[in-house]
């Protein structure tokens, strides 16, 4: 559905990572962690709206957050936003970690994010929080939420949100200015903890190794795709990935990932 907004808060969460906070009802309502809205500029030449994963779903006042970084005309934009301002949005789209949060039985969940996909853990992480899982002795307890944080360097936008959700929050940076220096797996390795599944966001590179991770220590992996999209409805097939088996939608190893994604069983994709 598409609609018009309202921005409620502005946020400069580092040199190049903005956060609005978006009154959206209708959008909220439906949402879920792990799909994404597509949102729309001013400028009529600037017609494709850009997709952003939602942050965080705030149901009781009919809320999203996004957190975006920078990178061309749309988003700059955006950041140029005040509160009070009208936005035009169309959402929820896509498939999130809907199957996983269903599931009543995992105690230790591990979130990976890296980069802009850090965001879109943080409503996945206030899932697991809010859950129960059954012990045998009485109501069941919470599981115990890990996640693991992939930065640049030592702008750890929303490290604090995290820290007040989970149990455990891993930091790895490419130049060790935070954490582990290195990847997000060399983290999470260093840690010493384990898991029974992993879900997880960020650059394809990440991708491969959380995958790779997991297949290794034989935990169930679900991960949010990153690309480039234009209808952000699945019907210009510009956002396929390789998959292991044939799409009934185009009958070759393809799956768009805005309609059929963004999260998927890591082993039902070729990355």
């Amino acid at each position: 559905m598409k609609k018009e907004c309202i921005i409620n808060e502005v946020g400069k969460l580092s040199d190049d990572v903005f956060m609005l906070n978006i009154h959206a009802p209708g959008i909220a309502d439906e949402a879920v962690p792990g799909q994404f809205v597509s949102v729309y500029t001013r400028d009529e030449a600037h017609l494709l709206p850009r997709p952003i994963s939602i942050c965080d779903i705030d149901k009781y006042e009919r809320n999203i957050t996004l957190v975006y970084r920078v990178v061309g005309y749309g988003t700059k934009e955006f950041s140029r936003l005040i509160p009070g301002n009208h936005i035009t949005i169309m959402g929820p789209l896509g498939n999130g970690f809907e199957a996983v949060i269903g599931e009543d039985n995992y105690r230790s969940p591990i979130l990976i994010g890296g980069g802009i996909g850090i965001p879109p853990m943080l409503a996945l992480a206030k899932s697991f929080r809010e859950k129960t899982v059954p012990n045998g002795l009485d109501d069941g307890d919470s599981p115990f939420v890990t996640v693991v944080l992939g930065y640049r360097d030592r702008h750890t936008f929303l490290k604090e949100r995290f820290e007040e959700i989970c149990d455990e929050v891993l930091i790895s940076t490419d130049d060790g200015s935070v954490g582990t220096k290195g990847t997000v797996i060399d983290a999470l390795e260093a840690s010493g903890i384990k898991g029974d599944i992993i879900c997880a966001c960020g650059p394809m590179p990440m991708l491969k190794g959380v995958k790779n991770y997991g297949m290794e220590q034989k935990i169930p992996t679900y991960i949010s795709m990153e690309e480039r999209m234009a209808c952000g409805i699945g019907a210009c097939l510009g956002c396929v990935c390789e998959t292991v088996d044939v799409d009934d939608h185009s009958k070759v190893n393809n799956a768009r990932i805005c309609k059929d994604g963004p999260v998927f069983d890591a082993t039902e994709i070729q990355l």
